[in-house]
């Protein structure tokens, strides 16, 4: 096929497809976005035998998508485009894989949706390939999804599981994907956790169908995008649509938004809540959690007594995850992750336990706490009395006539706080 690009906007490379069903093969995929998860796409699809073209309007990231995709001139051809470029070779195209970052208003990507053209997230994407004797444990909300799914993969790591982590958070699942398909001698992947952004489930999907499904929280974020509440509300549900059988999705109790969303998505999944049965109860000072699953009858009680993480939120993190690792159905028991509770560690920046000086000053790092909610989970669960440094710009809530900083008054109470400028 043709492709009508700007003189000199193309390079020519071609690389090794080592996947040998080549299953696209004949096809040409196009890639928009070339950041980590556009580059980990790029490599699957030349796996799967397609023609690619790769594109991205920032031209500084030509050196840096060379050398991640590992360009090798003796192999199958692909095509890049960096700067600006002509939306009409997106419609010739038989895929168009969109990266979270690129919003669906740009380069006609909604019109070409909406007329019938496949068009897939990423993440989409490395689901079509992802083995069906994997089990997908997909994590998303608010806030604190990267530390319940970073938990739930310490769990399974620890009981012996072949686990991948990542999506959203640090490794796009394509990069698992392609892993599945190339490494011929690894052990085959049994579980993957999935981090999943609202942004990952613009376009809604076709092929992600997770066996648990977890939405943490929801509470104002993003609504530069998603406008609405509950327009954000119906992406974050989309992450149940295909869930029909003995799948487990998992929810906050009493959130108005999701409430009415979930209606929309989830007519086959089995419901568990977070703060409610079935699902997950934490009794904070008792440091043990009950779990129940809506696909079985008894409670299961979970000891959180040697977690080491700091924050009472994180107890209820921890409990979320182990509920979500039994929903598996993979012969995992509460039993079984409680001997896992003392070798879970948070993530960098996330309530994060960084030095304790030799005046028995205790620092603690909780940066990636960038919404007020956050702020607030972090401020109720340390019982310590802290000083705090807080800062930054307030993002817009279109819902509200102020952005939320009142909630951080009543425990604020309990600290002593020093407030810098971004």
């Amino acid at each position: 096929m043709s492709f009508k690009l700007a003189k000199n906007a193309v390079s020519h490379t071609n690389i090794q497809s080592c996947f040998p069903k080549q299953d696209l093969k004949g096809q040409t995929v196009a890639i928009v976005g070339l950041g980590k998860s556009g580059t980990a796409a790029t490599k699957l699809a030349l796996a799967r035998g397609a023609s690619v073209l790769a594109i991205d309007q920032n031209e500084n990231l030509r050196p840096i998508f060379k050398q991640n995709v590992c360009l090798d001139e003796h192999n199958a051809d692909l095509k890049t485009v960096f700067g600006n470029f002509d939306n009409e070779i997106l419609k010739e195209a038989d895929i168009v894989v969109v990266s979270p970052g690129v919003p669906l208003e740009k380069y006609g990507l909604f019109s070409m949706l909406c007329s019938g053209k496949q068009v897939l997230s990423e993440l989409d994407f490395a689901a079509q390939v992802i083995p069906s004797c994997t089990k997908i444990l997909a994590v998303t909300g608010t806030n604190g999804k990267s530390t319940v799914a970073t938990f739930a993969g310490q769990m399974l790591n620890c009981l012996g599981f072949e686990t991948f982590v990542g999506g959203n958070l640090g490794v796009p699942l394509s990069e698992a994907a392609f892993q599945c398909l190339t490494w011929s001698h690894q052990r085959p992947l049994q579980v993957a956790v999935v981090e999943v952004s609202s942004y990952q489930l613009e376009i809604p999907p076709k092929y992600f169908c997770p066996s648990v499904a977890v939405i943490l929280n929801l509470t104002p974020d993003h609504l530069e995008r998603h406008q609405t509440m509950r327009n954000y509300a119906a992406t974050k549900c989309r992450i149940f649509s295909h869930m029909r059988g003995q799948k487990i999705g998992i929810l906050p109790l009493g959130n108005q938004y999701l409430d009415e969303a979930i209606m929309d998505h989830a007519n086959g999944v089995n419901l568990a809540w977070i703060g409610a049965r079935p699902g997950v109860s934490v009794d904070v000072e008792a440091k043990i959690a009950d779990l129940k699953l809506p696909t079985i009858r008894c409670i299961s009680q979970l000891k959180l007594g040697e977690l080491k993480a700091v924050g009472n939120h994180n107890y209820t993190n921890a409990a979320v995850a182990a509920l979500s690792v039994i929903g598996l159905d993979i012969e995992i028991d509460a039993n079984a992750l409680s001997s896992t509770i003392s070798k879970l560690r948070t993530l960098p920046h996330r309530m994060q336990v960084v030095r304790v000086d030799n005046d028995e000053i205790t620092w603690v790092d909780d940066s990636k706490a960038t919404n007020v909610e956050a702020t607030y989970s972090g401020l109720i669960g340390f019982e310590q009395k802290s000083v705090l440094l807080l800062g930054g710009l307030a993002k817009e809530v279109k819902t509200k006539a102020s952005n939320g900083f009142e909630q951080l008054v009543e425990p604020l109470q309990h600290h002593r706080a020093v407030i810098t400028e971004q």
